[in-house]
């Protein structure tokens, strides 16, 4: 497929673009600006430069996929997270982009249960995942615990609910993007952690009980 990254150039960005590179699949890095273009060049990719919180049609062209890993960072949870997610996926129903694996965060379906410093991000995510559900499209929303910047392991827990934890970007990212092929994740939303079983073989059974 040829797959666009939203927010190529962040920390799980970056990652999923090195997994890629690895990959069958073609690659179009999309970043907020000229500045971040340059550090793409490591990877065998594409670069398109477009900003959520505006227009993003031009970058979504031509795509079979979208992996939507952005983030505002909490300095624009409800214009980026949210607004500019959404506006994502109402571009790839515009351009016929069927298949979108989306960045969520665990607890975005409980918001109010979770910390109050991350109640309007999960709010933000909760809003845009819901849209992402609504829609037509082939959709895949991963939500990882906690993230670290440890090496991969390439193991992972996978439920429709699990307890609060951890998982790697490096894993994270190799979900994002194996999951593209398999199947068992689409129209699905799961939450993951590290663990003890291949991320392939995790993701054949996404919302099994933990």
């Amino acid at each position: 497929m040829n797959v666009l990254v939203a927010g190529a150039h962040g920390k799980v960005g970056q990652q999923i673009m090195a997994v890629l590179d690895g990959s069958d699949h073609d690659a179009t890095a999309m970043v907020r600006t000229d500045s971040y273009a340059s550090d793409m060049a490591e990877y065998d990719a594409e670069t398109v430069v477009a900003d959520l919180t505006a227009d993003v049609s031009h970058a979504v062209r031509g795509h079979d996929a979208i992996v939507f890993a952005a983030g505002s960072s909490g300095e624009d949870v409800e214009g980026v997270d949210r607004d500019g997610a959404i506006g994502m996926i109402e571009a790839a129903e515009e351009h016929g982009v069927d298949r979108f694996v989306m960045l969520s965060a665990m607890n975005a379906d409980d918001p109010e249960s979770s910390p109050d410093a991350l109640e309007d991000y999960l709010i933000a995510k909760r809003e845009a995942d819901e849209r992402l559900q609504a829609s037509e499209l082939t959709y895949t929303i991963v939500r990882p615990g906690a993230l670290t910047d440890d090496p991969a392991t390439g193991e992972i827990r996978a439920a429709a609910k699990l307890d609060r934890g951890e998982i790697t970007r490096a894993d994270v990212a190799r979900t994002l993007v194996a999951a593209l092929d398999i199947e068992e994740t689409y129209g699905e939303t799961f939450e993951i952690l590290a663990g003890d079983e291949p991320i392939e073989t995790a993701l054949e059974h996404p919302t099994a009980d933990a």
